[in-house]
């Protein structure tokens, strides 16, 4: 199977769309969704069909199919100028040949002896030339035995035109001296001396208008992505010949898997790597939307297209081009965006069927008004109306533009949504759980007490501890020493040191001999005792689940030292936003139940599932379904995987493990719950203003419609409504731009 983006040049409406859909998934074994608002074609191609047989079924169905080219990770999508500034300037020449006409159709006291003739010679450039577009788009469907809003449009137009011109010519409207009198609603005319130029020019220019403004709007719904596809570094600064070799400046396509890179500050990072040489500060705000930096040294990874605000960096490349983090982000986003809700799959039966049924009622108005009243001109009016107001270009667009919007502005947030389809589930989620390592806390052990025997202090006991396990590089020795360091103690070197397999240490610092480890391994080993206090201390520790390792010096328990996985700082903040949300939290984990309850207890979680095996992640999210609960799931390890596919909404930490974020529907990129919120709040916001788009677009028809049919609605007014439909569609869909993430920067 091939996954595949076609480029789509021609769509002028969601009709078109949905007609080049149906042929290609008419082809064996092909799933293809084409979205009018980015104008591509996402194809999932069988081995026996490719990527030419899908762009020749485009070319047979009457548009243009490009073939994506290889990209690299700085390339960002272009944006359509030449469509729209074609489009700009038909619409500022049509405006100025139009408003003459409009204002002698109006005014009585401008019509001239021959301003009918006049308003010819100025609207034929504009209905000709003008609206090609829509005649072209006409023609083609036409050619192919379809129709679309387009055809709605040019025989809404020509049909007022040749009226017109037929009453000039033929039925005595080009007598001098004729006059005619405005309103806004349609009156019947004398026969064949009523004209409609100003109908047909006036109403090419609003939808030229809309359609100008509604490209504009589709164009600046995309900022977000074109914004996070150019942020990547455009070269770097290679060291050929290892550290201290030369430095070459070359162009990022250039920079291959191993490379070393020099990063100044203030320079963009060029690329995914591991820090090999110093250290700094990377701002990785562009990226994540966390606006502090994070340090790092030799050994931290480091990701393209963030910012050295520090020292100097020598990074070794890891992943090049489309593998990098920023790729991966900007193809999941687009993904995203190439897919249909739940909520569309009925706008887009409408529109299949929708063209027709208007024309057929144009066609039933047209006959209606002549067997009721005689009066051509009155029927031919409502039946223009009917055509011109019907357009359900709004419809096409509902779910679209607020899906672009929507997860463009999610990717500035490092909210990254895989497919519209997750819009639903957020909404019907009633229950999260949440895994504790590395979701709920920072995953990595952090010294979190100390607890000094009578007659030694807090400090001198911790510079001895933290001096004997500094030599030792397990990570509970490694945050005793970086705890330490933390609270300003000396660390000094240590004599005669030994490690014992995971029980402790023992060494010798400035002349005491320092035993560290395991209370037990102390009190066997050792045949030592420890004070009522610190026994009180240690008990209670141990209960709720932290390490404790307890400190001798010289053949004397001097106290004990409490290291334990922290709760990152947002977590119970998160929890608290969560409820607001009317989701149940449920804090799952493989700890034991002393461990998860003090975790729970501290974010304020009431439900805990602990002692559970990978494998038994996927039973207990299975369970809480049974009782008919609707599940999101966020983890960030492997284990985590298969629970996050089974639940109803799969939410996976940017932190953890790329199978947690494959089996996933929304990874955050920040390792923060707020994030989680954040993923939440965006995706029941984006689902809302769909719902509110497709519910203007329907309510705008169906009520326009009736009034357009007996005789309501002037074509003028209908072209006007018709065109700023769309406008607001696309409009309401931008004010996602505005939406606040609770720890995120606003939009800029």
């Amino acid at each position: 199977m091939t996954d595949v983006d076609l480029s789509i040049e021609g769509m002028t409406c969601s009709s078109c769309a949905a007609r080049i859909e149906r042929k290609l998934n008419k082809l064996p074994g092909v799933v293809a969704t084409v979205n009018y608002a980015t104008e591509k074609a996402h194809v999932v191609l069988p081995d026996d069909v490719s990527i030419d047989d899908a762009i020749a079924v485009v070319e047979a169905t009457g548009y243009h199919a490009i073939a994506p080219e290889p990209a690299h990770s700085d390339d960002a999508p272009e944006e359509p100028e030449a469509g729209r500034n074609d489009l700009r300037q038909r619409l500022l020449v049509s405006t100025a040949l139009t408003i003459p006409v409009v204002l002698m159709a109006m005014v009585p006291v401008l019509q001239f002896t021959y301003w009918q003739w006049a308003s010819l010679t100025l609207a034929a450039p504009v209905v000709v030339w003008g609206a090609w577009p829509f005649h072209r788009a006409a023609w083609v469907n036409l050619r192919h035995g379809a129709a679309t809003m387009d055809t709605l449009v040019s025989m809404g137009v020509l049909a007022a035109f040749l009226w017109s011109v037929y009453a000039l010519f033929i039925g005595g409207a080009g007598a001098p001296g004729m006059t005619m009198t405005f309103s806004l609603l349609p009156h019947g005319g004398s026969g064949a001396s009523e004209i409609y130029l100003e109908v047909a020019a006036a109403v090419t220019v609003f939808i030229l208008l809309g359609r100008y403004l509604e490209e504009r709007a589709k164009s600046r719904s995309s900022e977000a992505l074109r914004a996070l596809a150019s942020m990547g570094a455009h070269d770097a600064a290679v060291l050929r010949g290892g550290i201290g070799g030369v430095e070459t400046r070359v162009p990022i396509s250039d920079v291959v898997v191993g490379d070393l890179f020099v990063v100044r500050p203030g320079e963009k990072v060029a690329t995914d790597g591991v820090v090999v040489e110093g250290a700094s500060a990377i701002d990785v705000s562009l990226l994540t939307g966390e606006p502090m930096p994070v340090e790092v040294g030799p050994g931290s990874s480091v990701v393209g297209a963030t910012v050295n605000v520090g020292g100097r960096l020598v990074v070794q490349a890891t992943r090049v081009g489309a593998d990098t983090q920023l790729a991966r982000i900007s193809r999941l986003v687009e993904q995203a965006q190439a897919g249909k809700a739940p909520v569309q799959r009925l706008a887009d039966r409408v529109s299949a069927v929708f063209v027709p049924i208007v024309i057929v009622l144009a066609i039933v108005t047209l006959v209606g008004w002549i067997v009721i009243t005689g009066e051509v001109s009155m029927a031919l009016t409502a039946a223009v109306a009917v055509l011109i107001i019907a357009c359900p270009c709004a419809l096409g667009l509902a779910t679209p533009t607020a899906l672009l919007v929507g997860t463009g502005r999610g990717a500035q947030l490092g909210v990254l949504i895989k497919g519209p389809q997750v819009l639903e589930s957020t909404r019907r989620v009633d229950t999260i759980v949440l895994d504790k390592t590395g979701t709920v806390t920072t995953g990595r052990m952090a010294l979190v007490d100390v607890v000094s025997a009578d007659g030694t202090g807090v400090e001198r006991l911790l510079g001895l501890v933290a001096s004997v396990e500094n030599a030792s590089e397990h990570p509970v020795a490694r945050a005793i020493a970086a705890g330490a360091l933390e609270r300003g103690v000396t660390i000094v070197q240590v004599e005669s040191f030994r490690s014992h397999g995971g029980r402790g240490v023992e060494g010798v610092v400035d002349g005491v001999a320092v035993v560290a480890g395991r209370p037990s391994w102390v009190f066997t080993e050792w045949s030592l005792t420890e004070p009522a206090r610190l026994a009180t201390a240690r008990t209670a520790h141990e209960g709720a689940g932290r390490s404790v390792v307890l400190v001798a010096a010289d053949g004397e328990v001097i106290g004990l030292v409490v290291v334990a996985d922290t709760v990152k700082p947002t977590s119970a903040a998160a929890i608290t936003e969560l409820r607001a949300l009317g989701l149940t939290p449920v804090l799952l984990t493989g700890d034991h139940g002393a461990a998860a309850r003090a975790v729970a207890e501290e974010v304020g979680i009431a439900d805990v599932i602990a002692d559970v095996l990978p494998e038994e992640k996927v039973a207990a999210v299975a369970r809480l379904q049974g009782t008919g609960a609707v599940v999101a799931m966020v983890g960030d390890g492997v284990n985590d995987a298969a629970a996050l596919a089974q639940a109803d909404l799969g939410l996976a930490m940017g932190t953890g493990t790329d199978v947690a974020i494959e089996a996933a529907d929304i990874t955050v990129v920040r390792g923060d719950l707020l994030a989680v919120v954040d993923a939440i709040r965006l995706s029941r916001r984006t689902l809302a203003i769909i719902k509110g788009n497709l519910f203007w677009a329907f309510a705008y028809n169906v009520a326009a419609i009736p009034l357009a049919m007996v005789g309501l609605l002037n074509p003028l007014v209908a072209g006007a409504a018709m065109a700023f439909s769309s406008v607001f569609v696309v409009t309401n869909s931008l004010r996602l731009r505005r939406f606040r993430g609770i720890s995120a920067p606003a939009a800029a």
